[in-house]
């Protein structure tokens, strides 16, 4: 098929290597424009962007595609179907109607749960037993288009939203390349109103840890913000964020520290701390962090 595509972060590289690899002819890639990064504050391509101009395909970066110009420019292009996943910008009707066969959506979801900008996040911050990728016809509102093929994954008891991120963005590139395989097969299935719930954008003010919460919802706060923004807490004036956490045995006063294996008290229970990362440096196992910095038991979080 010829395919128009959009995606912008590194969540859409696997899906567009999918396509390409499956033999589709891609008549333009649509992302998001380079913006400044770094110390140097340089422009810098996005994901896609550098992966685009690997691959030698043509690239277009509008900053909206809100004017007639850029609609007719779309339009031109004459594709059977625009394949869109973590693209950034609001598509107008006009953009949905240009393609033969309309714009498919890769959404990190089982919709109609967790419609919105933080999927993936807002599954393990709600302690959801399973998610996965709905390939949707896209209309108007905000993912709430007819789903034409859906795959379900369980979420691992340790798992972060870095590792479900990466395992979803294959799911969804192999899935997209099934449904456009059997497009003609596939049965729209309208999206239920029951549960409908909305994924929205992380905060970084919900990263602070608040060790007399249960443990439970502590270990989940943990991996569901990993790794970014990542959740934290302060040691001596210190901010040390929490990149990988499991729940453990254990209890004792709210953020005290059990062990000498980073086991910390919460509300209810206890969590162990398995990866952490101090302002400006890297993350670490917490076997390597607790060589540099001393988090004896007894200490207060």
């Amino acid at each position: 098929m010829r395919i128009i595509f959009m995606g912008t972060p590194d969540f859409s590289v696997p899906v567009l290597d999918a396509l390409v690899d499956a033999g589709h002819e891609i008549a333009a890639v649509y992302c998001q424009p380079p913006r400044p990064a770094g110390r140097g504050k340089k422009d810098r391509p996005t994901p896609v962007h550098a992966r685009v101009e690997a691959l030698g395909l043509q690239v277009r970066h509008p900053v909206s595609l809100k004017s007639a110009e850029a609609q007719a420019e779309f339009a031109a292009l004459q594709a059977d179907v625009a394949v869109v996943v973590a693209y950034g910008l609001i598509l107008p009707q006009a953009i949905l109607d240009a393609p033969a066969r309309g714009c498919l959506n890769i959404h990190a979801s089982l919709l109609p749960r967790w419609r919105g900008a933080a999927p993936i996040h807002r599954a393990i911050m709600a302690g959801d037993a399973e998610t996965g990728v709905c390939i949707m016809q896209m209309e108007a509102g905000l993912d709430t288009g007819p789903v034409l093929l859906r795959e379900a994954t369980p979420i691992g008891a340790t798992e972060t939203t870095a590792q479900l991120h990466d395992r979803l963005s294959a799911l969804g590139a192999a899935a997209v390349v099934r449904a456009l395989g059997q497009l003609d097969e596939l049965t729209p299935q309208v999206q239920p109103e029951d549960g409908v719930t909305y994924a929205h954008k992380i905060d970084k003010a919900e990263a602070a840890l608040d060790w007399s919460r249960d443990a439970v919802e502590v270990d989940r706060q943990i991996r569901g913000l990993s790794p970014f923004p990542g959740a934290w807490f302060e040691r001596d004036g210190v901010r040390i964020k929490v990149l990988g956490s499991r729940l453990a045995k254990g209890q004792g006063a709210a953020g005290v520290v059990l062990d000498d294996a980073l086991t910390v008290a919460c509300g209810v229970g206890a969590v162990q701390l398995t990866r952490l990362q101090k302002a400006g440096r890297g993350a670490q196992d917490a076997t390597e962090f607790l060589r540099g910095t001393a988090l004896p038991a007894g200490s207060q979080l």
